[in-house]
């Protein structure tokens, strides 16, 4: 009976880690890491001198670049990704992609996205973008 109870106990606990089929991605593995931008809504991204990319320190702090560079304080949540007080630099770019990067990135942490990770690849999706970055190096 005890093996029992204690079976149940630990798939409800499981089974809360579960979204869609999916295990949710968590704070542990995230940060620490950097992850370099690959692809905004199907299309390949060309990375350049300076590629865009998002990376993980302590307590969930979001730092990156697209154009210009951003950092903030991250909130992980039921598989959902934010980042509310993102602040930016404001340079002008000479790339206009990079520029549009820049307000989707402000934009999706602003209101949040879907977070997945498999393998080395972490995808954030809202309703209107799906940006996937591939696994760089540690965060720096």
């Amino acid at each position: 009976m005890k093996r029992v109870i204690a079976l149940t106990a630990m798939c409800v606990l499981l089974a809360g880690c579960v979204r869609d089929g999916k295990v949710s991605v968590t704070s542990e593995q995230l940060v620490g890491h950097r992850f370099v931008l690959e692809n905004v809504n199907g299309k390949a991204i060309t990375p350049g001198e300076n590629p865009p990319e998002l990376s993980f320190g302590e307590k969930m702090a979001i730092s990156g670049s697209m154009c210009n560079r951003f950092s903030g304080q991250g909130k992980l949540s039921n598989g959902e990704l934010s980042a509310k007080a993102l602040v930016m630099t404001r340079m002008a770019c000479a790339d206009p992609q990079r520029s549009e990067l820049d307000t989707v990135i402000g934009t999706l942490l602003n209101e949040g996205a879907q977070v997945d990770l498999t393998d080395s690849q972490l995808t954030l999706t809202t309703a209107d973008q799906t940006l996937i970055y591939k696994l760089a190096d540690a965060a720096q």
